[in-house]
Formats: C-alpha cells, structure tokens, sequence
C-alpha cells in the first residue's frame, strides 16, 4: 500500500468511528459545546434567569350579561347617542318602542343598523332593544350600529377579532365643525361684491 491509500483508510475508519463526520467535524463541535457550557455557567447568565418573571397566566374575558342576561353597550356618532341591549332570541328589533322598520324607513339605513350581525355571522340570533336621541336618522342609525357591536362583543368576547376587523368598534369621531364669525359657515365665505 502506498501512503495516500494508507491515509484514505484511516479517515475511512475514522468516519465509520464517528458515524460517517469527518474528524474536523466532531472538534469543531466539541469546541462549540464546551463554549455552550461555559456561557450558561457564568454569573451574567444566572443574574438574567433570575430577573425573568415567571409566566403570567391571562384570564379568559368574561361575557358582561345584567340580571337578565342582556349585555348593554352605548353607541354614539355625530351628536347621536344610542343605548343597545341585547338578548338570544328571534323577537326582533324595537328602537325607541317601535319597529325597526317603522323607524328608520331607508332601507340603507336598516342596513347599516344589521351590519355587525351580518359581520359575526349571527344575523337573526339576538333580540335588540335600543333607544336612541339627538341628530338625525343617519346619525342615529351609526350611533345603534356602533352601540349594537359593542353590546356584541360584550356579549360573546370571541367576536371581537371579527367586527374590530370591520371597524365597527371605532367610534367615528367626525363632528360637524363650528360656524366662524366673518363667514356664512364653518368655510364658506360670504358672497363678494366687488362693487
């Protein structure tokens, strides 16, 4: 045998010995262990363990439900404010004593008022009840629209990733804006007159 064969036969045995690695291999690795073992062992690291806290564990949200079993929610937009319960059941709807169909006629508006049942996917599965001042129809229709998705959420916390998604839960903050003196509204200037 000449010497490259001879050298081929050991690195060959040695590869059998240390489950086919090259011998560089296995240093290399026994370096890096060695390494391991010596950072987790100095003080820096046994100061860092003790200063974590210990894991928190986070409580479920609770359903807000009254004496009978009604989660509340205030809604508001523009100058309207809504106060919604809600309840299982197929009665309906009532705003203000009466039917939502006989108070808001539009039938956008009876829409906009359904939109975070459609969302949830629980059309149909809730009795609301709601009284609602101040503004107009169309605001009156966003303020129970936005107090019905937060009686919702108070109702069934798991809904909450679903109608936030929506932006149901953001109350519109759009107000009208203040007349100013010297101008016809909050912008418009009064007509000139050159002469």
């Amino acid at each position: 045998m000449t010497e490259e064969e001879d050298m081929e036969e050991k690195m060959r045995q040695l590869q059998d010995k240390f489950g086919g690695r090259s011998v560089s291999g296995v240093k290399e690795k026994k370096k890096k262990e060695e390494k391991v073992e010596e950072v987790l062992s100095s003080p820096e690291v046994v100061e860092v363990e003790e200063a974590v806290p210990e894991v928190v564990e986070v409580e479920e949200k609770v359903p807000e439900k009254d004496a009978w079993g009604r989660a509340y929610a205030t809604g508001r937009r523009k100058s309207s404010v809504a106060r919604v319960w809600i309840k299982p059941g197929k009665s309906g709807f009532t705003v203000n004593k009466r039917p939502l169909d006989s108070y808001f006629s539009r039938q956008v508006l009876r829409m906009i008022v359904n939109q975070p049942f459609v969302v949830a996917g629980r059309e149909g599965e809730f009795t609301v009840m709601c009284t609602v001042r101040g503004g107009g129809i169309s605001g009156q229709a966003g303020a129970i629209r936005h107090g019905v998705s937060r009686a919702l959420v108070a109702y069934e916390p798991l809904l909450r990733g679903k109608v936030k998604a929506a932006g149901l839960l953001t109350r519109d903050a759009r107000e009208v804006e203040r007349k100013k003196y010297g101008r016809r509204k909050a912008r418009r200037s009064f007509q000139f007159s050159k002469r």
